[in-house]
């Protein structure tokens, strides 16, 4: 982020004017859900554009996740211990990077940049720097603003979902890649999103994937 932009802040919601109280209310205090919801997405042109501009696969996604995030406040939820619902100004990512000779991996994070360039090389430094990390947060303590991306590019599913213990104090989004598939000229993306329900509905997942969709089809102008 550049020295002129604003500090990482929470703005607290107007309960008495925000549209989805009682929705809140319920899923937070009466019926405590989470979801999962899992769709393949069409990466050709995503694919293409990004072996046209010689660009890596995983710090892309990541950055046209977080674009997509950054945009709705509904992914940028906090709870306090009161109950009482707030939004960030901006959620960061944090994602996997494998150690392969322990076959185990580490969570690094990135401040998230509008430029994809800037955020890019960062996010590549990162993966560089810490793929052969033997800590699980090689940079420390984690901020409380970020959101989980992991990929399991080893393999390709039709559904994922993740069983955490206290869950439902969890609000931001967990999302998971998997690998890309290939066939009859198409290459599709498994991917995965969890969301605490007292944060989004169906509608706004749905949302959420149909603009990442449109992100990754436009992917030509954003890599070049």
């Amino acid at each position: 982020m550049g020295e002129d932009d604003i500090v990482d802040h929470k703005t607290p919601i107007d309960l008495a004017t925000w549209p989805r109280r009682e929705h809140f209310d319920h899923y937070q205090t009466r019926v405590p859900c989470t979801y999962s919801v899992t769709v393949q997405l069409d990466v050709t042109r995503f694919v293409a554009a990004l072996r046209d501009a010689g660009r890596k696969i995983y710090p892309a996604q990541i950055w046209a996740i977080a674009s997509v995030v950054n945009n709705h406040e509904e992914f940028r939820m906090a709870v306090d211990k009161e109950g009482h619902p707030s939004i960030w100004n901006v959620v960061h990512p944090t994602f996997t990077v494998l150690n392969p000779d322990r076959e185990t991996f580490a969570s690094v994070w990135a401040d998230y940049n509008q430029d994809f360039s800037q955020f890019y090389d960062q996010a590549v430094a990162l993966l560089s720097r810490h793929r052969t990390a033997t800590r699980m947060f090689p940079q420390g303590d984690v901020p409380e603003n970020i959101f989980d991306i992991s990929s399991l590019p080893w393999l390709s599913f039709s559904g994922f979902e993740l069983n955490i213990a206290h869950g439902h104090d969890h609000y931001l989004p967990i999302f998971t890649l998997g690998k890309y598939v290939e066939q009859a000229g198409q290459v599709t993306l498994p991917f995965a999103l969890q969301i605490h329900h007292a944060a989004a509905d169906g509608f706004h997942a749905a949302r959420f994937i149909n603009e990442l969709q449109d992100v990754f089809d436009s992917s030509a102008n954003w890599l070049a």
